[in-house]
């Protein structure tokens, strides 16, 4: 069987993952940004901070959790390998 490669490539400098380096990590992004502005135009967030607050720590939880599943295991990175 044939590995599949990491969605999220981790950065060099830090701790986290980088830009996406496949499609399917590109299709994440796209609709994490499509959520985000839908939740912007549809809760109001001058109307409702705080739903609009768990809304967005909602999307964002679920992004890192993707990014964690389909991404390089993080650690912190100086830049060499």
């Amino acid at each position: 069987m044939q590995k599949q490669p990491y969605w999220f490539p981790a950065k060099r400098y830090g701790w986290g993952w980088g830009l996406p380096n496949c499609w399917q990590g590109w299709a994440v992004m796209a609709v994490y940004g499509l959520l985000v502005v839908t939740a912007v135009l549809s809760i109001r967030p001058e109307r409702e901070p705080l739903l609009f607050f768990v809304a967005l720590m909602g999307l964002t939880i679920a992004l890192v959790a993707v990014c964690w599943i389909k991404g390089e295991p993080p650690r912190w990175r100086w830049g060499e390998k």
